[in-house]
């Protein structure tokens, strides 16, 4: 599963909170611009942004708005944390049957504090996040990664290895479908950021509104090859 736009209901907390950051620099980032670059991770996001207005961006800079960016995140999330109805839900009846595995561009420090806010931490098996992986959505090596792992953590309580089409990705953008297919896996895509219709150019095989309306059985149904 993705994390932003999947779990937590926070794209555009991230883009209030880049926005600001940035202001101080001379740049006014717009929701185009963000939701442009869904799928990268900070370091990415930060550095496109910053070339496209034509500023320079020394890594101790970059590294300033990064932990900025966060600080103004994590003051949003902590008072009111918003999770997407159902979420909570759909994430503990789905572990009962199935491993559950984050694939993330987001920081390790953004998902470990909404995964002890929530309660939701025991309920997966892999947690990958932006500091595991060196490239960024829609390149497919973090998908890639993510089914090894999920892989050896079934392995290790004694299951069966898994092939690609055991192991389906959920993703709310264009950048994470494409990853996902890029890596041979079905991907179910979730239209809470963008709409139905763009996930499905982009490749997703099944498209959902409300993820807690699915189940296990769903799943075998609806992705069995």
């Amino acid at each position: 599963m993705d994390w932003n736009g999947v779990v937590i209901d926070d794209e555009q907390v991230q883009c209030e909170a880049y926005r600001e950051v940035m202001k101080p620099h001379g740049i006014e980032l717009t929701d185009e611009g963000y939701y442009a670059r869904m799928g990268m991770n900070d370091v990415a996001f930060i550095r496109s942004v910053f070339a496209e207005a034509g500023k320079e961006l020394a890594d101790d800079e970059l590294e300033s708005v990064k932990a900025a960016k966060t600080a103004k995140w994590r003051e949003s999330v902590s008072k009111n944390l918003p999770l997407f109805d159902g979420i909570e839900n759909f994430v503990r009846k789905t572990s009962t049957e199935l491993d559950l595995g984050v694939v993330s561009m987001a920081n390790r420090e953004e998902i470990d504090l909404v995964l002890d806010l929530s309660g939701l931490r025991p309920y997966f098996s892999v947690v990958l996040t932006a500091e595991d992986i060196h490239t960024h959505k829609p390149d497919p090596a973090c998908y890639r990664e993510g089914f090894r792992q999920i892989d050896l953590a079934r392995i290790a309580k004694g299951g069966l290895p898994m092939v690609h089409a055991d192991c389906l990705v959920i993703e709310d953008s264009p950048q994470g479908v494409q990853a996902g297919k890029a890596a041979d896996l079905p991907v179910l895509g979730v239209a809470n950021t963008v709409s139905a219709d763009e996930l499905r150019a982009a490749g997703a095989d099944a498209v959902g509104e409300r993820l807690d309306d699915w189940m296990p059985e769903t799943f075998r149904r609806v992705f069995a090859r």
